[in-house]
């Protein structure tokens, strides 16, 4: 008896079916208004404490705004001939940005894009998780590999782009009538809890990016505009004047709420308190940063605009180091960091990345000791370079790594650990609050350290010295969730925006200025900010402009000025 063989359908039949365009288009955006959005829902999920019926209906209404959104996106950007890697990059998107949301507390905006793309390598080595890892395969690997292998019906263009247009069309009227039906809910959560707009993928990376595109774009067109074209070095005593050397430190993440002058349980500036308890030092305890990230808070600090103006400016400016270099004085940037955000293009500079110093540049970082020891040998080449006649003075930057998170351990030396246990990890949420604050307050400590290293070098100078040190942001460590920094500074909390700041005057600096220690330290408890570091640095480098403001001036009360 003949038996017929029977036909066994290969196990992956189904894979070969092809999908309808628009079907798999509609999977995808499933995927990212859903799985994709996870820090989104829960952020909308915990902004009320009872889950009532209306709760529930909101949460529906607008699931369907964020899906019709998102099909609407898709209808228009995914096409065939790149569906596949568009598909991939929405994914990997939507994946990284939920993880940095979650584990750091974090919003996807036009400063925190602006940030990424400045990071470096050894920024982005910190932020490397196994967690991370794990999110990116199940977000992006698996996702993405199905997405892939997936065929597609191959549909007439004219047909495919009629259909998927009008799919884009009907996903518009439902987001309109769904808007419509729960405006004053919709209006009411957006105003009062303005970081939701920034935590909806993959629009938020969209937005962000547009921003920042069009911004530079905008800048690059126009040519550096000059600023104070009649700075002219002016010292308050000409007779037997020695040239100044100003050292300004630009701190990185340190936050006043864990600095020991501001008044915290730990002395974590024990050297500084030394140097205050002695009349040497001042601390300045009301200080505002510019912004919340280095992006915007470095050259918002060395900008003549302030905040508010420098926010909306798309104008590029010269700088505070270009204003002192025209008045005639040596101008020299040391970076520990990632780099000077162009502000140092135009002046000496030097960075400590490629130094092999064993002992301070462990594991290829350097820690911020490293800064002092190659600025002699800098400031020698500064001054055999320098033109003769010019010798109003030297400012030198010290650009710290400071309290670089997430991986705070890694900034303080061994012998430098006073507070332990400290957190060891980059996924600050796995380890204790505590911990994270040990971690932390070693580097503050560290920077306490440096700061007192680099007065002792200051005294030791043959003319007159002064230090000058703020931070360009703060931090967050664990309140209310959230952790490192980069929040839109209208929502960010008061520890990214409160920052610490320390002026120390040599007495042969003070006597020149024919200023006494009470003129400047009045303003110790004044509310200032950022703003006033451009002003104040001409008036401590006795460099006059017009462009000076006086009531930007903490130095004010110390110069009698012409009427």
């Amino acid at each position: 008896m003949t038996q017929t063989p029977s036909v066994i359908a290969p196990a992956d039949a189904w894979v070969r079916r092809p999908w309808h365009p628009l079907s798999l288009l509609l999977v995808l955006a499933l995927w990212l208004s859903t799985l994709g959005n996870l820090p989104l829902w829960r952020a909308m999920w915990d902004l009320t404490d009872t889950h009532s019926l209306r709760t529930w209906l909101g949460l529906v209404g607008f699931a369907l705004i964020v899906l019709s959104a998102t099909t609407v996106l898709l209808s228009l950007l995914v096409w065939p001939i790149w569906r596949k890697p568009v598909g991939v990059a929405l994914l990997m998107v939507a994946a990284a940005n939920s993880y940095f949301m979650i584990a750091y507390g974090v919003v996807i905006d036009p400063t925190m894009m602006a940030n990424t793309v400045q990071t470096d390598v050894r920024e982005v080595r910190d932020l490397l998780s196994w967690s991370m890892l794990v999110v990116l395969a199940l977000g992006v690997v698996l996702p993405g590999w199905w997405w892939w292998r997936q065929p597609v019906q191959k549909l007439p263009a004219r047909r495919l782009v009629g259909r998927q247009l009008g799919l884009a069309a009907l996903a518009a009227l439902v987001l309109l009538v769904v808007v419509w039906a729960s405006f004053q809910d919709l209006a009411s959560t957006m105003r009062n809890h303005k970081s939701m707009r920034y935590m909806l993928n993959p629009f938020n990376t969209i937005y962000a990016s547009a921003r920042l595109v069009v911004g530079q774009a905008a800048q690059a067109r126009q040519p550096l505009q000059p600023i104070g074209q009649d700075a002219v070095f002016a010292p308050a005593t000409v007779a037997g004047h020695k040239p100044p050397l100003i050292v300004l430190v630009v701190g990185e993440t340190a936050r006043a709420a864990n600095f020991g002058l501001a008044g915290y349980a730990r002395d974590t500036t024990p050297q500084l308190r030394q140097l205050q308890s002695s009349g040497e030092l001042a601390y300045f305890s009301n200080v505002s940063s510019c912004g919340t990230n280095t992006q915007v808070s470095v050259p918002c600090m060395f900008s003549h605009l302030g905040r508010e103006a420098n926010a909306k400016n798309d104008i590029p400016y010269e700088n505070l180091l270009d204003v002192l270099q025209r008045a005639g004085m040596q101008v020299l940037w040391v970076d520990n960091q990632s780099g000077c955000k162009g502000l140092c293009d135009r002046v000496p500079n030097t960075n400590t990345l490629a130094l092999k110093d064993p002992v301070l540049c462990p594991d290829g970082e350097c820690f911020d000791e490293i800064m002092l020891r190659v600025l002699p040998e800098r400031l020698a080449q500064l001054e055999k370079a320098a033109t003769r006649g010019k010798a109003a003075g030297t400012v030198v930057v010290l650009h710290q790594m400071g309290n670089h998170g997430p991986a705070y351990y890694k900034r303080t030396p061994a012998d430098m650990k006073v507070y332990q246990p400290e957190c060891r990890s980059t996924v600050l949420q796995d380890c204790p609050a505590q911990e994270i604050v040990n971690a932390y307050d070693n580097a503050v400590r560290y920077t306490d350290h440096l700061l007192a290293q680099t007065v002792r070098w200051l005294k030791s100078q043959p003319r007159p010295t002064a230090m000058l040190y703020v931070s360009d942001h703060g931090e967050s460590l664990g309140e209310k969730g959230l952790y490192l920094h980069g929040m839109p500074y209208m929502m960010a909390p008061k520890e990214q925006t409160h920052v610490p700041m320390v002026m120390w005057l040599s007495k042969p600096l003070q006597s020149q200025l024919k200023w006494d220690a009470h003129c400047w330290k009045k303003q110790v408890s004044a509310p200032i900010s950022h703003d006033h570091l451009f002003h104040s640095v001409l008036t401590l480098a006795q460099v006059k402009t017009r462009l000076q403001q006086p009531e930007l001036d903490v130095y004010a009360g110390c110069v009698a000025r012409s009427p």
